[in-house]
């Protein structure tokens, strides 16, 4: 659990008791127990408060706000105030704001706002956190330190092409391996001296919306950005852990954020929490896929809801309220799929600023009479009953899905094939089918241990690192199913082009090898048409986006191309490697085409869905602790549902009653089911 001082799931979020007074903290403590709310983060974006000049701090505030809290019986996520700089430190010291994309310096404003490798703003950021430790370490209140709050946003100063250049020669040691790596001879961009070396921005290799005129350069830079704001958590963790040697710290991540390799920063944390802040039309698949990405991280270990909104978001082009319910049910889908908290942002709505139209467990109305507050307090209540029942339960899926940040940028950043190529669009193509059916998947890095699955699927791995092939192979060889699809293979992790013919590393394992690649624009099709049926495929599906026109050489064809003038090339080959199979999917199928090829080529490893004819809008989970097993069932539709949950009888813990067979799930219900 993540501190054992409160052996439940955490109930909660984040609270700004300094932008109100004493009459609203006493009405605030009355409210936050009437609604089960346990746990409280603040101090998130005090900075200006804590530290009103350059050697004046003042603290009396969160002295009392600490006490205070703990008095009511509250525990404290205690954030180290930095995510925003204050304005005299702008003011002071120009080298703590950002260079934009366009080469404009910032003046202050706004968040996000401190370049990350600017010397100020670390050396006030460390001192911050370590007062702030050496302070409250041992409180009887604290039970997380938060360092800072949603890192992201690249600067392009002076002070981050020193570092880059720094950062370089560490990963590199020499100019000639760094112009090798960049491809550099290329429209003569050699480099004789590292200061000739200038950040890609839109004054030198960069155009808006990724584009680059050498990708080297550009996912360098990407890679070096995330460093820096990594450095700049783990100079806080640090400063904290002088003091505070056993309390765990963290830092709230985003979901897909672009900008952040999310599985280096996982490294450095203690336990992965992140901010959920879907759209009303984000499906419900893309939500879990997330989820479970946000687990994957640290190899399947729970992690923090840190934020979402009870009612609605304030920043969306339609910021549109949750339908009854659905708070509940999207609540219970992140604790499904591995969360260990449910928290807000935020406990009170704001009175001024652009985040006062933002949802709160509070309204600006001020009392409980609201629908919000009842649902809060509903489902409050819910989890105090649930205690420490599923703290810790884990995901025991057998497939697993590949998600890797810097194949990503290297995708969106090349120069073709096309500009609809979205990464994260096609892992959730192959997500959303297992979904759908009712097969759970576990979203991991290139670097995860495969032997933990029966199956491996890595959609579009265009970037194919260092031993990532190796591990593909002796992961089918084993007698693993192996997925790639098309534009796989295609370079290292340079992004220089592997020769010899596409899929590079991968050639061997999939027994093709492809010519060219084909383009379509959005809504032209050709067809994945199966020379025969292949346990329940059969016919012809619509397949678009890119054609790789590929030839087998060892692998087997299951089916070809329909139209143009590469009909009845392979579109879907099989290879027999070892004793598994590796699949290759040369084009990007429709749904009616990943759904039944995905069910069978589980069904070959002995993996079935969690429930059989799982309803349309239905979403299935299991997680398991000692020896337990916990099948969460949610519906995600305003209408009733029937499910067959099995023979066997379960106790649905949330009720307390017995089911087994047919059961009827209400609209926007959730089911949490133990084998009896």
């Amino acid at each position: 659990m993540i501190n054992e001082k409160l052996p439940k799931m955490w109930y909660g979020g984040d609270y700004n008791p300094e932008q109100w007074g004493p009459e609203e903290w006493k009405e605030d403590h009355r409210m936050f127990k009437l609604a089960g709310i346990d746990v409280l983060t603040i101090n998130v974006f005090s900075w200006a408060l804590n530290q009103p000049g350059e050697n004046t701090y003042d603290f009396a505030w969160l002295d009392e706000t600490m006490d205070r809290l703990h008095a009511e019986g509250f525990g404290v996520v205690l954030a180290t105030s930095t995510a925003a700089h204050p304005a005299w430190m702008a003011k002071r010291h120009p080298d703590v704001t950002r260079v934009d994309f366009y080469g404009r310096k910032r003046t202050f404003g706004g968040r996000h706002n401190s370049c990350p490798n600017s010397p100020t703003y670390r050396k006030y950021s460390a001192r911050m956190a370590s007062k702030l430790a050496e302070r409250y370490k041992d409180h009887p209140a604290l039970l997380l330190w938060h360092v800072s709050n949603e890192y992201g946003g690249y600067c392009y100063c002076d002070q981050c092409a020193e570092a880059f250049r720094v950062w370089l020669q560490e990963r590199y040691g020499t100019l000639d391996a760094v112009n090798k790596a960049w491809n550099t001879r290329f429209w003569g961009h050699t480099f004789y001296d590292w200061d000739e070396i200038v950040l890609p921005n839109g004054l030198s290799e960069e155009g808006e919306g990724n584009v680059s005129a050498f990708q080297g350069i550009s996912l360098d830079y990407r890679r070096f950005m995330s460093d820096s704001l990594l450095d700049c958590y783990k100079i806080e963790r640090d400063a904290i852990r002088e003091f505070s040697k056993e309390v765990p710290i963290t830092t709230n991540l985003m979901g897909t954020f672009p900008q952040l390799n999310y599985f280096d920063w996982a490294k450095e944390m203690d336990i992965i929490s992140w901010d959920n802040y879907p759209s009303l039309t984000t499906p419900v698949s893309e939500t879990a896929m997330v989820h479970d990405l946000m687990r994957g991280l640290k190899g399947g270990d729970p992690f923090m809801l840190m934020e979402q909104t009870p009612s609605q978001q304030n920043w969306q082009a339609y910021n549109s309220l949750k339908r009854p319910g659905v708070m509940r049910l999207w609540s219970y889908q992140a604790v499904a799929r591995g969360a260990d908290t449910v928290m807000f942002f935020q406990m009170r709505r704001s009175a001024g600023a652009c985040e006062k139209y933002h949802g709160a467990v509070i309204e600006h109305a001020g009392h409980e009479n609201t629908r919000v507050f009842r649902e809060v307090a509903e489902l409050g209540e819910e989890l105090a009953k649930l205690g420490d029942t599923l703290l810790d339960a884990r995901s025991d899926a057998k497939v697993a899905i590949c998600y890797d940040w810097e194949n990503r940028w290297a995708i969106e950043l090349s120069s073709g094939p096309t500009v609809e190529l979205q990464y994260a669009n096609e892992v959730h193509k192959y997500y959303d089918a297992l979904f759908k059916q009712g097969i759970q998947a576990d979203m991991v890095g290139v670097e995860a241990d495969f032997s933990r699955y029966d199956v491996v699927i890595a959609p579009v791995m265009y970037m194919v690192k260092s031993g990532f092939a190796q591990k593909a192979e002796a992961f089918t060889a084993a007698g693993g199913t192996f997925v790639t699809t098309f534009f796989s293979g295609i370079v290292n992790e340079n992004d220089l082009v592997t020769l010899g013919g596409y899929p590079g590393e991968l050639r061997k394992l999939l027994g093709i090898w492809a010519e060219e690649i084909d383009a379509l624009p959005a809504g032209q099709y050709n067809q994945i048409v199966m020379k025969k049926p292949v346990g329940s495929l059969k016919g012809s599906y619509n397949c678009e986006l890119l054609f790789d026109l590929i030839h087998a050489e060892g692998a087997e064809v299951l089916a070809e191309y329909g139209s143009d003038f590469y009909k009845g090339m392979p579109a879907l080959t099989v290879n027999a490697f070892g004793k598994g199979k590796a699949y290759y999917v040369a084009s990007s199928a429709c749904p009616e085409f990943l759904q039944p090829f995905l069910k069978d080529l589980c069904a070959d490893q002995g993996i079935v869905p969690l429930i059989e004819q799982i309803p349309a809008g239905v979403e299935a989970v299991r997680r398991v602790k000692e020896g337990r097993s916990f099948l969460f069932l949610l519906n995600h539709n305003a209408e009733n549902a029937s499910v067959n949950v099995g023979e066997g009888q379960r106790r649905e813990l949330l009720s307390g009653q017995t089911v087994q067979g047919m059961t009827e799930l209400p609209g926007r219900g959730v089911m949490i089911l133990e084998e009896v």
